[in-house]
């Protein structure tokens, strides 16, 4: 979902959701897929 970040730019942005990379990379992968 949008908004959906890493801890880097989760610093930079209030209201978003701080995830682990490998964490990330599946939320790509669902974006992805639809």
């Amino acid at each position: 979902t949008a908004k959906t970040v890493t801890y880097d730019l989760a610093r930079q942005m209030p209201g978003s959701t701080e995830v682990s990379t490998s964490k990330f990379g599946d939320c790509v992968i669902a974006g992805m897929q639809g």
